[in-house]
């Protein structure tokens, strides 16, 4: 396989609801504060396309981001702006880079995008199902109860309080188990899972609809030992 560039994030951004720019700069500072050297796109099917033609690609590729196909009628006056079907080439070289030892790192809405794709669910570990999925209304502080001890992202984390959207009632493959939870809706959501699949390893973190997210200090660290797991970046 190519030789992977290490402490090196791509963080493919953009799309609806969210101010991508604003909250992409922000992870961007975490993961530099963490020694990653950091590019940011909004080519989001080149990118994954370039992942399998570069002699060195990133060790850690980021989805920031939210976009699909778009066939919720809501959203039909964006579609020709950001809906996004990636083809069958975008897809094998997305896959085949966590499978060949590259790590992924995706943030919150990173579980609604590629919805055409099965594949997805799989890679990540969980998605977004508009006729099941949801979250509160973004207001003031939620409680999120961290599983420390539980894996090396988290040790030592205790619980905090973070100005964020709780997605929960995700379709998760069975093998997922929350890092990081919260309640809404009568049940206790998963927030954050790590796993490996293939040689490579994936982390799956709910929260990040804006930079107050990264205003916790806990989730900042859970944010950077997350990319550092994800990417076997050396402590």
């Amino acid at each position: 396989m190519p030789e992977i560039t290490p402490r090196s994030a791509l963080i493919l951004s953009g799309g609806v609801a969210h101010d991508f720019p604003a909250s992409t700069a922000t992870l961007a500072d975490v993961l530099g504060e963490a020694g990653f050297e950091v590019t940011v796109t909004t080519d989001v099917e080149g990118a994954c396309l370039g992942l399998a033609g570069d002699a060195r690609p990133p060790a850690l590729l980021v989805l920031n981001m939210l976009r699909w196909t778009m066939r919720v009628e809501r959203y039909a006056h964006l579609r020709d702006e950001w809906s996004i079907s990636l083809g069958q080439p975008a897809r094998q070289a997305l896959s085949g880079h966590v499978r060949r030892g590259g790590g992924l790192l995706a943030m919150h809405g990173a579980s609604i995008c590629f919805d055409d794709w099965p594949g997805w669910r799989d890679l990540l570990g969980g998605v977004w199902r508009w006729d099941r999925s949801s979250h509160p209304p973004l207001g003031g502080p939620v409680r999120v109860t961290v599983a420390t001890g539980s894996h090396p992202i988290v040790d030592g984390i205790g619980d905090f309080d973070v100005v964020d959207e709780v997605y929960g009632f995700l379709d998760r493959t069975p093998d997922v188990r929350g890092l990081m939870s919260s309640p809404h809706g009568g049940a206790d959501h998963p927030l954050l899972w790590a796993r490996e699949v293939g040689a490579g390893r994936v982390v799956y973190d709910a929260l990040g609809h804006d930079g107050r997210s990264y205003d916790a200090p806990e989730h900042r660290l859970i944010v950077q030992r997350s990319a550092a797991w994800a990417s076997r970046a050396p402590s």
